[in-house]
């Protein structure tokens, strides 16, 4: 499909499981051309569908490469499109859309392990990354051609192969006379930079370090029941231990050049490891980790902007989305990081956006560009070699039901 024969005004489906592998974002997305490569981008509905019980766990058996037998992960992958189409669908029937007026489903898929760093092997230069949920099987259960599996074009040019997001930001957010600083934190944070009146090649973008992984991984490990800290709940019975921060604050990661990615292989279940041994070793209570954690995560965007932003862009805003936003623990401690130097902390919400939806949009959009062979990459934020288009797709020839 040619940009020219596109509708002006059409419908897609972005579906997104982040980090935290708690489940499935779904948003059904209205999508219009704008002036220039700007694009309008209306929420027409979304849904978050938990994973089951037994299927998370089974995810987070396969983030370990010792238990993520070649069986096993087949297997979730085709069972992750089925939950994915279903999904689809129900968000496309909370819509109010038939079947037949979605023009493509974007899916992330769920990562199970991303390793962007090039390493030499057989004589050649291997990065490789892994996301899983089967593309065909969304697009023959609901018959809509699918968008899938989008990192592997960034990396078969040299990119990184994240973050994605920040092309759509760029679309959707970029002012003449602000420069904004977009923050998702999901599992692990991440940065976006849109300088005022930029272009594509002058954004930049990157993770930042954990966002609620280290917090998740901890209230999980620590509270049995608790998958998350719920509003803080836990930070805020807590007090940050000065001198475990300042060890935490020694992570290579947060010194590596730009363009960097990150993910559980990081800051994952080994990580969390360690921080209960250190809580068990110093007599650091489990509400004291947690706060501890929650500060870390705040002062790794403050010192991020520190280090890579401030003397290029100097930003107004930050504008934060994601789960970690409805955390007013860590957004407590997030404005105490960045206020000082001059920027005032947003919410999606604050700024008539959705924090929930936010990615789940984003790959509407990118499998918009996708299905229309149009470049959906930012080779400044990824490191790519040059613009490509990213995304697999699996069509279904098979006419819908009911649709």
């Amino acid at each position: 499909m040619d940009h020219a024969s596109r509708s002006l005004r059409r419908y897609a489906v972005g579906l997104m499981s982040g980090t935290s592998a708690d489940g499935i974002d779904a948003a059904v997305v209205a999508i219009e051309d704008g002036p220039g490569a700007r694009l309008r981008a209306e929420l027409i509905a979304f849904e978050n569908r938990p994973y089951p019980a037994a299927v998370r766990e089974e995810l987070f058996a396969l983030f370990d490469p010792r238990r993520a037998t070649v069986d096993r992960v087949g297997r979730m992958n085709v069972l992750l499109g089925e939950l994915y189409a279903e999904a689809a669908l129900s968000v496309i029937a909370a819509a109010g859309l038939s079947r037949a007026g979605i023009a493509v489903v974007g899916s992330h898929g769920q990562t199970i392990w991303h390793a962007p760093e090039t390493e030499r092997a057989f004589g050649y230069d291997i990065s490789f990354t892994v996301q899983i949920g089967e593309g065909a099987v969304i697009a023959a259960r609901t018959g809509i051609p699918c968008v899938s599996d989008f990192r592997v074009a960034d990396m078969a040019a040299r990119g990184q192969g994240a973050p994605l997001v920040p092309f759509t930001e760029y679309l959707l957010y970029g002012e003449r006379g602000r420069t904004l600083l977009l923050q998702n934190i999901g599992g692990i944070g991440n940065m976006t930079v849109l300088p005022a009146g930029g272009s594509a090649d002058q954004v930049f973008a990157f993770d930042t370090g954990p966002g609620n992984m280290l917090i998740d991984g901890l209230a999980s490990r620590l509270y049995p029941g608790l998958a998350m800290d719920k509003d803080g709940a836990l930070a805020r019975q807590g007090v940050a231990n000065e001198a475990l921060l300042e060890e935490l604050r020694r992570e290579p990661y947060y010194g590596l050049p730009l363009p960097k990615t990150t993910g559980r292989e990081r800051f994952g279940a080994p990580y969390t490891d360690k921080l209960l041994a250190y809580g068990a070793e110093h007599g650091v209570s489990g509400v004291d980790l947690i706060a501890s954690v929650t500060q870390l995560t705040a002062w790794s965007i403050g010192d991020a902007y520190r280090r890579y932003v401030r003397d290029r862009y100097a930003a107004e805003v930050l504008i934060v989305g994601g789960g970690g936003s409805y955390n007013p623990v860590l957004m407590d401690f997030l404005k105490r990081e960045m206020e000082p130097l001059g920027v005032i902390v947003q919410t999606q919400e604050e700024v008539g956006g959705s924090s929930d939806a936010k990615e789940a949009v984003a790959f509407a959009l990118l499998a918009d560009y996708a299905i229309a062979g149009r470049p959906n990459n930012l080779p400044s934020v990824t490191g790519a070699g040059r613009p490509v288009v990213m995304g697999k797709i699996s069509y279904s020839f098979r006419p819908p039901v009911g649709g």
